[in-house]
């Protein structure tokens, strides 16, 4: 299992069950050493990130990626971003936030490079070759 600085969690947001099971699968299969936190409503994965609501008071591990889903009930991917941009730069810092969506529609990936938080659009399923370029890309290998 490889280790990598500032990446001690993945956060999975979709609200479909298996997706998220599928992409955890992926993730373990990687060799990554990092947790995953999967949620299936945006609204929790923010009360996660700002430990709120259910979380209130406790220290939650922050995620170095995101993988965020645009088409879900309550608050879509869209709403989640427009949210996480108004939080304080601490709970934001070194976040790697990702949209990993079915959507194939181009004004949906051409509204998305209007995120400056967002720095990749991609169609689902997560790969595990893709994976493994996005964790060299952003992260470093942790120091033994």
């Amino acid at each position: 299992m490889m280790k990598y600085e500032g990446l001690d969690c993945i956060l999975l947001i979709d609200d479909d069950t298996p997706t998220n099971f599928l992409h955890t699968m992926i993730i373990k299969r990687a060799g990554i050493d990092v947790m995953v936190q999967s949620h299936t409503s945006a609204l929790d994965a923010l009360a996660y990130l700002t430990s709120t609501g259910p979380y209130k008071g406790k220290q939650m591990i922050q995620p170095g990626i995101i993988f965020l889903d645009i088409n879900m009930p309550a608050m879509n991917g869209w709403e989640f971003l427009d949210e996480y941009a108004t939080l304080p730069e601490s709970q934001k810092a070194k976040i790697t936030i990702i949209m990993l969506t079915t959507s194939l529609n181009p004004a949906d990936r051409a509204y998305g490079e209007t995120y400056s938080e967002l720095v990749e659009y991609l169609h689902k399923p997560l790969m595990l070759d893709k994976l493994q370029e996005l964790v060299a890309t952003y992260f470093k290998p942790a120091a033994l």
